[in-house]
This record gives C-alpha cells, sequence and structure tokens, in this order.
C-alpha cells in the first residue's frame, strides 16, 4: 500500500474538512489523505441554543463519511508521532504515512483534571458545561428553583470565548419566564477584567448584564469544586492590589478563607480549562505553551515551510471561532497551491478576523466581529443592512437557522 501523500491533514474537524475540500476542488491530481478516528461530526456552535432547549442535539451530529471530500482518503485512526525532518507521520495503530505538505488542525482538547473535583462533579450536583454534554444543562436550567447561578470560565484559552455568558444569558431569560429570577442571583465570575474586549460590542454588553441585573465578578479565576457541598473556590487573577471583594452586603452568601473566595451555588455552568491535544504538545511543531506554532499571517509552521496549522489548536491572537477557520482555510490553500506550482507563498494572508455570534436571550443576538489586535472587523455588507453590535431578532434567526445551514451545506462544500 502506498502511503505517500500530497497533502496530508491531521483533523477531519472544520479546519480539516475545508482545508481538504478546497484543495481537491482546485487541484483534482492532489492525493489528499485525513486522519481522524472519530466516526461523528458535530456542529457544536449549536450547543449553546441545546443547553436552552431551542435546539435538537441529534442535529448537531452527522457521520464523518458524510463530510469527507469525494476523492479524498479517510484513515480512521488516531496521529500520535510526528517526524518533520521525514515528512512522516506515525498513528497510534502504528501506520506510517509520509507527506507532501502537512496541515494540522486537530482543534482543541478540554481537561477535566484543571480544575480540582471538577471531573468528580461535572454532569451531577447542578454542575454542568455546555463544551460537554448542552443536555444536562439543560436539565440544571430547567430545573432551578432559585438561589446562586454560577456562570464562569477558566484562565486557559478556550474555544468561543463568548460561549459562558451565551448560556447565562438564556437561562437568565428562562428564569424570568418560570417566575424563579426575583429568588435568584445570576453571577458571571469571570478571570477577566471586562465582560468582552472589544468595542463597542463591550458596552452594549454591559448594558444588557446591567439591565438583566447580572453579579459581575471579575478577576475571579475557578481552583477548585466541591459538588456534594455546592461550593466554588475562586483566587484573585487581578493585578495588584485589586482583589477578589466581598460586597458588603454579602447577599451572594461568599466566604473568605486564607485567600481563597468561596462561593456557594445552586447551579454552576463553567467552560472547562482547554489545551492543544496532547500529541501536538509533545509534537516538533508546539510553541512553548503547547499550541501549534504558526506565523499569524500565513498560518505557515515557524519551524517546517511544508507545515501549516489552523483553527483551534493554532497560537493565534485571536478568538478560536469557525468563523475564525472559515478566514483561515483559504490562506492555508492558496499557500500550499503557491507553493506547489511557484515554489512561493500565495498572496492571501489571513487578519485575525473572527467573530462570536452573542445571544443575549431567546430571540435576542448581537454579532461581534473582530480582527488581530481587538479591532472591529464587521461584513461591509451585513453591517450596511443592521447593527451587528446592537441585540437583534434577525441575528438570532441567523444563529439559529441561517448558520447551522451555511455550515454543513456550503463550509463543509468548499463553497464558502
Amino acid at each position: 500500500m502506498n502511503n505517500h501523500y500530497n497533502i496530508l491533514v491531521i483533523g477531519g474537524g472544520t479546519g480539516g474538512i475545508m482545508t481538504s475540500v478546497q484543495l481537491s476542488k482546485k487541484n483534482k491530481n492532489l492525493k489528499i489523505a485525513i486522519i481522524e478516528p472519530s466516526d461523528k461530526h458535530i456542529y457544536q456552535p449549536a450547543w449553546t441554543l441545546v443547553g436552552a432547549n431551542t435546539f435538537d442535539y441529534d442535529k448537531t451530529i452527522r457521520p464523518e463519511s458524510s463530510v469527507i471530500p469525494k476523492g479524498v482518503k479517510w484513515i480512521k485512526e488516531f496521529a500520535d508521532k510526528f517526524d518533520p525532518e521525514n515528512n512522516k507521520v506515525t498513528t497510534k495503530e502504528g501506520t506510517e504515512l509520509t507527506y507532501d505538505y502537512l496541515i494540522v488542525a486537530p482543534g482543541i482538547q478540554i481537561n477535566l483534571d484543571g480544575i480540582e473535583g471538577l471531573k468528580e462533579t461535572i454532569g451531577k450536583n447542578g454542575v454542568c458545561s455546555n463544551y460537554v454534554d448542552p443536555r444536562y444543562t439543560w436539565e440544571c436550567i430547567k430545573n432551578f428553583k432559585g438561589g446562586n447561578a454560577v456562570f464562569t470560565q477558566p484562565t486557559t484559552p478556550i474555544k468561543c470565548g463568548g460561549a459562558p455568558q451565551k448560556i447565562m444569558y438564556l437561562a437568565d431569560d428562562h428564569f424570568r419566564k418560570s417566575n424563579t429570577r426575583e429568588k435568584s442571583n445570576v453571577i458571571f465570575a469571570t478571570p477577566g477584567g471586562v465582560i468582552f474586549g472589544v468595542k463597542p460590542f463591550k458596552e452594549e454588553l454591559e448594558r444588557i448584564v446591567k439591565k438583566k441585573g447580572i453579579e459581575m465578578k471579575t478577576f475571579y479565576a475557578i481552583t477548585k469544586i466541591d459538588g456534594d457541598k455546592k461550593e466554588a473556590h475562586f483566587k484573585s487573577v487581578a493585578p495588584g492590589e485589586n482583589q477578589c471583594v466581598i460586597m458588603e452586603d454579602n447577599k451572594l452568601d461568599e466566604k473568605e478563607n486564607n485567600g481563597t473566595i468561596i462561593l456557594p451555588f445552586d447551579m454552576l455552568h463553567l467552560a472547562p480549562p482547554q489545551s492543544a491535544p496532547d500529541f501536538i504538545k509533545a509534537s516538533p511543531f508546539a510553541n512553548e505553551a503547547g499550541w501549534m506554532d504558526v506565523d499569524i499571517n500565513t498560518l505557515q509552521s515557524n519551524k517546517y515551510n511544508n507545515v501549516f496549522g489552523l483553527g483551534d489548536v493554532a497560537a493565534l491572537p485571536t478568538a478560536k471561532t469557525g468563523a475564525a477557520i472559515r478566514k483561515q482555510a483559504p490562506v492555508v490553500v492558496a499557500n500550499i497551491l503557491g507553493l506547489i506550482a511557484n515554489n512561493k507563498l500565495g498572496d492571501l494572508k489571513y487578519n485575525g478576523y473572527s467573530s462570536c455570534p452573542l445571544v443575549t436571550g431567546y430571540g435576542k443576538m448581537l454579532l461581534a466581529e473582530f480582527g488581530y489586535d481587538n479591532v472591529r472587523m464587521s461584513d461591509p455588507l451585513l453591517s450596511k443592512l443592521v447593527d451587528t453590535s446592537k441585540e437583534k431578532r434577525s441575528m438570532w434567526i441567523l444563529k439559529k437557522y441561517g448558520l447551522p445551514y451555511l455550515y454543513w451545506n456550503k463550509m463543509m462544500k468548499g463553497k464558502m
């Protein structure tokens, strides 16, 4: 069996499929293979809506075979070791594959061991995560009878950085409809100093948080969860002397113990700590933090000219979203085709574009689009039709109906 490929792709998620299908369409003579162990392909952006009981979980999953591009070989194994000096990848199953060009797009992994007690209590005791099981999130929201509903996120990078607050807005809406909001405290405990980093979306979200009466706890980094006692432990990551502060009325019943703030909860939703997959962290391609080390504009490896990385695994100073991958994939494709044809990179550059569809309630959403250095970067056509920095019903329709359709029928087919 000939195990050499012109293009070898690590990962059959959004980045891997988009680059494969675009390359195969532009040059039908290329021999392309994707290494992907999973037989399921998941549209995870909809899990926010699943967690609020407004999207069917089963419709977020399709067979991986249905998205593998025609003419591309699917190797249903786990990539394990890299030997870039010899252009070789070895799978866990022992298969050795060689390549002319390598695309690294295995996504991101969730680390349930990253917070003490998380693994033991996730999925019970009112501790939920849309990143793990959005169906249990809905159980927690539906069964919530009042008290502290805490929403938080880790200090690590995460995919879709706005997701921890999206489900909070939806939960707040549901609590109001079920007449439990008046006896509830909705709390956003974030290790960051602001609700969002890009203007004018920051101002609109601050207005929404204030209008909803959500308790903002900035510089709160979660360190431990005691599911049985229903307590979340936080430490301050504030610069200087601006430490976590228990408010004078202490209506949240917080306690302080040797610099740790203990916050009781009746429901806790969190984004777990996340990182590059272990086999990437151990690879020659990783930077010191374990992420795929690439040029932020060309997405070419900073160490190997015939290797490219994109998607959540890449060390890029922008949000990890599917929208970002949609802009990254054509850059990788153009650069590889340029190297094949002319031995030089193409002209396309990635400017850090990402977008975050920030659901702010049932039937409401704003669309935050931005690039490197947190510069607003809204779509010129869309901006003429609607102010995407304000919560709108039209944006909700885009999120619930438009984006899933575009993902399965356009992005995965190489049509956008």
